[in-house]
This record gives structure tokens, sequence and C-alpha cells, in this order.
């Protein structure tokens, strides 16, 4: 960039995205007029999604639960079992425009966040949006691109904005990154630091569907897409609605004790060299709270911390050296802890 001055102070004005957003198609919000005969309910998303994930219920509650806790989700599993497909049915079902973004190794900062160019013919400098700006990002294969290209999305997972030659951006609300990565194929890959896998709040696995269900998929899928059928069951101001009840949601002091029990027995357990953060202590919360929001109560149970522990904490500990644990043994692990800890 030249250094030459520029004679006054070029105020920023942003255009239209970038050319590297690739948008996923999504059904048009649905009218006002038949928005007010939708029986709105968090529930409502939950069923849109696992209509079109096979099997997937459990999957579609975890994915409406980290929406409504304002976490992100980071989806580790084989290719071809659906990932995509559950963020694009998310997006359709709350009817949120989508951006995805192929992760690379050749990819830059600026090619996530986007960046501010010098227009000669206006005498302005302009920010050009990257495919962040959406309200639910795929990020695929996210540990494909280079540590300094991963850490661009930190500012915007954690701060709902993004910041470009020192000035900040704010995304749209609601905002979600779900992001995938093959467990698999390891080579040409960096691995997600700690620092990045703490900003998400749930991790999840697809898994392959049953006997049965594979046959379904088959017949289901021979000539349509489901995804084409599936239309919005809510609109954008429910879910900043749902968000809201989900932050007020009442839960009890013996609760909140509780999920400190647990966090502290994962810190001096002999199995753990690093235990969960108070970062995490606070997204169980989060997410323990939507959760109850979900099953259509007004109060956090000690079975919502249980059932939601697992998927929030099992990607954030730290073994001791010699202990490399799969996904599943992880969340024995923890299940483990929660039998050695009483509520109080």
């Amino acid at each position: 960039m030249s250094t030459e001055p520029v004679p006054a102070p070029v105020p920023l004005r942003a255009v239209p995205p970038s050319p590297v957003v690739v948008p996923v198609a999504v059904a048009p919000t649905t009218p006002a007029a038949h928005r007010a005969e939708m029986a709105a309910s968090p529930a409502r998303i939950v069923d849109a999604v696992a209509g079109v994930i096979q099997g997937g219920r459990e999957v579609a509650e975890l994915a409406v639960v980290a929406l409504l806790a304002e976490g992100h989700i980071l989806i580790e599993d084989v290719p071809g079992v659906g990932k995509t497909t559950l963020a694009r049915a998310l997006a359709t079902a709350i009817g949120a425009d989508a951006g995805r973004i192929q992760f690379t190794p050749d990819m830059l900062p600026g090619d996530v966040i986007g960046l501010t160019i010098y227009r000669q013919e206006t005498a302005r400098f302009d920010f050009i949006p990257g495919p962040v700006f959406h309200h639910v990002v795929i990020a695929d294969e996210i540990n494909r691109a280079s540590p300094k290209t991963q850490s661009a999305l930190l500012e915007a997972m954690q701060e709902g904005r993004v910041t470009v030659d020192n000035v900040s951006h704010p995304l749209p609300a609601p905002f979600i990154v779900m992001a995938t990565q093959n467990p698999i194929e390891m080579d040409g890959t960096y691995a997600l630091p700690e620092a990045q896998r703490d900003r998400f709040m749930v991790r999840l696995a697809m898994g392959y569907p049953g006997y049965g269900q594979e046959v379904a998929l088959l017949d289901a899928q021979e000539h349509v897409d489901p995804l084409d059928a599936l239309r919005p069951v809510v609109t954008l101001d429910d879910v900043r609605r749902f968000i809201a009840a989900a932050r007020a949601m009442f839960m009890a002091a013996p609760v909140k004790q509780y999920i400190v029990d647990l966090a502290t027995a994962t810190r001096n357990h002999a199995g753990t060299a690093l235990g969960v953060s108070p970062r995490a202590s606070l997204q169980l919360q989060r997410a323990a709270k939507a959760a109850a929001l979900v099953a259509g109560r007004q109060f956090v149970l000690p079975d919502d911390v249980q059932h939601m522990l697992p998927h929030v904490w099992a990607h954030r500990l730290i073994r001791t050296h010699h202990t490399h644990l799969t996904a599943a043994e992880e969340q024995d692990f923890l299940h483990g802890i929660m039998r050695q800890v009483p509520l109080r």
C-alpha cells in the first residue's frame, strides 16, 4: 500500500460482500401475514432440522441449544454424514442468511473477515465484508487453514464483531459458526489450538445412520433433496426472543454450585493435565439454560447440566501426557466425574 498521505480523513463505507462469499441457498422468510399463524417455539426449530437429518434429533437439539445459548459448534466427523446439511437446515429453519467458507491452506485472514481497499475513482477507503458477515457461517474443514487464518475467527466468535484496520464492524445477530473438520485425513492440516477449541460451546459428531435409517435415506433422497422443501418455521425476531429468554432462565444456587463442583473435579483429577476453565463453566451454564428452554421449562434442572456437560466439556480437557482418548472415551470420563460429584 502506498504511504503517500491522504489530504483529509477518508470515511469508511460498507459495500456488498466480496466475491469470496459462497452463498447457501435458503428459503425466503415467510410473509408477515403467515407469521402470526405460526406458533413459534424452539421445539419447532428442532423438529424442522431433525426432519432433514436422518435419525439426528439429538444432533438437531444440540444445534438449536448452541444457537440459543449464543455459542458455536465444532462438528468432527468423516465426510458425507450430513455436517453441512445440518448447518444449511438450521439456517433455513430460522429464515437466516448463511455463508460457507471452504478453508484451504492458502487462505488469508482477509478472505474470512474482509478487508479495506482504496478506490481511486472515489478517493475513499471501502470495507469489503468477508463471508463471516452472515447469521450462520459454515466453516468447512477449518483445520485445513493456517493458524493465522483460524485466529481471524476468534474475535468474531467471542465478541460478535471483527476489527479491520482499527475499525470494528459488528456482525449480524443472531450469529453462529458451525465449523467442520475431518478427524481422519490429517495430512496437510493444522490442529486447532486450545484457545480456538475453547471458543466452541459444543462439539458433536453426526455418526453413521443405522441400517434402517440409511435405507430410508436412500428412499427419501432418491429424487429430491429434503432441504428443497424446508421452509422457515420461526423468524429471526423469534430467535432473538428465544435467546433473551434463555439468558433470563432461572438457575437455582445449588445448580450453579454443582457446575463449579464438577469443574473443580476435572481440575483435581489425576487423569487431567489441565481441567476446564471458568469460561467452560459459563458455557455449560448457558447451554443448560438453553436446553431447559428447548424442553419447554422456565427453570434449569441438574439433568440439563448433566445432559449438556459431555458435549460442552469433552473437547476442552487436556489429558495427562501419556493418555489419549477417543471422543467416546472422553465422554465416558466425564460421566465418571458426574458419578463422583454429588448434587448439594
